[in-house]
């Protein structure tokens, strides 16, 4: 597998951070030169590596939006 290059869109927010500075972020990232998507997953502190993470088109987004919605409306 050869290297994964990646550059940080723009960084939305963070969920949570550890005691040891990794951070549960999500960004928009383009992976490869591609066109970015919503990214979730930990980084460390200068973004110089990552933990396993999920990416999501602007429809998936939508659609995750949706369902916390009806979760938070049911409760």
């Amino acid at each position: 597998m050869g290297d994964v290059k990646y550059e940080i869109m723009q960084e939305i927010g963070v969920l949570s951070e550890n005691s040891k500075g990794w951070r549960k972020e999500l960004n928009l990232v383009s992976w490869n030169g591609k066109p970015p998507k919503f990214d979730l997953r930990d980084w460390a502190p200068d973004h110089e590596k990552m933990g396993k993470g999920t990416t999501l088109t602007n429809d998936e987004l939508k659609k995750l939006y949706e369902i916390l919605a009806e979760m938070h409306e049911s409760r």
